[in-house]
């Protein structure tokens, strides 16, 4: 058998390599047409979700790979400053002078680190804020899948059901959510699901999402009425294009979030139903105090200009020691973001806590909520093209320089708290403490304000700073206005 040699070999070769090109490219061209086809269609629909589905793993059989994801937020996790372990540590443990700032306020008896959104509603239920101290119905607002609750109490009006909920008590509120997930029963199955047995759920996707389209919406009332009282302020808002927008139109219908805000700005306003400062007590409905806009002073203001039905100034309670009416800071953290550099940059909530992924051709949100430091690599790096270990050690700075800054306006509240205390043993009464209690509700707030804030100064480093600044000064002005007392006696 002769072999081909020389130049008569090339034809055979050229077929050869011409039949694998073309094999090459069919197989390219087919990878690309399945890979455009999976983004195209991302999921199926197996499940009728609907505006009662509160029950996340009825999603999750149409959305599986977000709803994993969320099944992650029950992991423990840990920063430096926080912490999401199976049984919490008590903060005023760690910090005692949170007990003292909180004297006579339920959290002096009990005040834990965060855990993920898994536990937001069985957190809520053990907590003896609520199993020890009477607490309202407007608790539920942000810790269940509360609105078709609110939808069947008010009668298809979700407002006129959140606030028939708020004026019940927490046990009370709390039995009408059970009734109303036990007549919606929905499919599921997986063993992961955060339900409760009576049908009780934490936050699921029904409250972020449209079941019809998937969209993103804003669903609680506090905060739709909150961002339209905004709206209608005269308060600089440069990190919401769309508020300046509507505030240059005729403004003939109030600002609707739902309509009116762009998608990138829904990726922090379906945070923001939860993620900050409101009042929820027992003698007003839920509302976020935000008229006047979202500084730490400019709420301060509403409060002070607000009068109970009773005729009464706000306070959300009188202190133990000192008999100060003051002020309690919830979680502000869209306040604080909105003041930080990354707002202004068009920086959601989503971006950071939520970064996109890719899972095969599917680009995804990752509904693993979580701090952005346990994830720098897609939260940070994205936008930050430096090493992690930079990027880790820049986070490291601003959160020690906060935290040693709050220490010391917690130090001054404290001897503030001490030197009133004192002033009262010697006699001085409640009108010769008056400018010293004025002093002591604005130094509390201010240094609450951070603390509350769940991102030790990372969201706004320059307003934190400002803030404790404030506190520390507010405190040692009623500290000397004290001494002054006792120099007189």
């Amino acid at each position: 058998m002769r072999m081909i040699t020389g130049p008569r070999w090339l034809p055979v070769a050229a077929a050869v390599v011409a039949a694998l090109m073309a094999a090459s490219i069919a197989a390219l061209l087919t990878t690309i047409i399945e890979r455009k086809h999976e983004a195209k269609n991302p999921y199926v629909r197996l499940v009728d979700v609907r505006e009662e589905t509160v029950d996340a793993a009825a999603w999750g059989m149409n959305w599986p790979r977000q709803y994993d994801d969320y099944l992650r937020t029950v992991d423990v996790t840990r920063t430096r400053f926080g912490g999401s372990e199976a049984l919490p540590a008590q903060r005023i443990e760690r910090d005692p002078w949170l007990k003292r700032m909180f004297a006579g306020y339920a959290f002096s008896i009990d005040y834990r680190d965060r855990r993920g959104h898994a536990y937001m509603l069985s957190d809520q239920e053990m907590t003896r804020r609520v199993t020890e101290r009477p607490q309202p119905g407007s608790c539920l607002h942000c810790h269940s899948s509360v609105i078709p609750t609110y939808r069947r109490l008010g009668h298809g009006d979700v407002f006129a059901g959140f606030e028939a909920l708020g004026k019940m008590t927490y046990q009370d509120a709390h039995a009408e959510v059970v009734k109303t997930g036990s007549s919606n029963p929905v499919a599921g199955g997986n063993e992961l699901r955060f339900e409760h047995a009576d049908g009780v759920h934490p936050l699921g996707c029904v409250d972020c999402h449209d079941p019809g389209n998937m969209q993103l919406r804003v669903t609680r009332p506090g905060f739709i009425r909150g961002i339209q009282a905004l709206a209608a302020s005269a308060a600089p808002v440069p990190h919401i294009p769309s508020i300046e927008r509507w505030r240059a139109g005729n403004r003939e219908d109030a600002y609707d979030p739902n309509a009116d805000a762009t998608r990138q700005e829904m990726r922090s306003f379906v945070c923001g139903q939860c993620h900050v400062e409101y009042y929820c007590g027992p003698k007003a409905t839920l509302f976020f105090p935000w008229k006047n806009g979202l500084k730490v002073e400019q709420i301060e203001a509403v409060y002070d200009a607000y009068t109970f039905d009773d005729g009464h100034r706000f306070y959300d309670w009188k202190h133990e020691e000192t008999g100060a009416e003051v002020l309690k800071a919830q979680h502000p953290e869209f306040e604080m973001w909105s003041q930080g550099i990354h707002a202004r940059a068009g920086v959601a909530c989503a971006d950071c806590h939520m970064p996109y992924k890719r899972e095969g051709a599917a680009k995804i949100s990752d509904h693993w909520v979580r701090s952005p430091v346990l994830n720098i690599s897609r939260a940070c790096e994205t936008c930050h093209p430096v090493a992690e270990a930079e990027l880790q050690a820049r986070v490291d700075a601003i959160q020690d320089r906060t935290h040693a800054l709050m220490e010391r306006a917690a130090a001054a509240m404290t001897s503030m708290l001490d030197e009133i205390a004192a002033a009262k043993a010697r006699g001085a009464s409640d009108a010769d403490l008056a400018p010293a209690f004025a002093l002591q509700r604005k130094a509390q707030w201010r240094l609450d304000f951070v603390a509350a804030e769940n991102s030790m100064g990372f969201h706004a480093p320059a307003e934190a700073a400002r803030i404790l600044a404030e506190s520390i000064d507010f405190s040692r002005q009623a500290e000397l206005a004290a001494t002054r007392l006792a120099a007189r006696s």
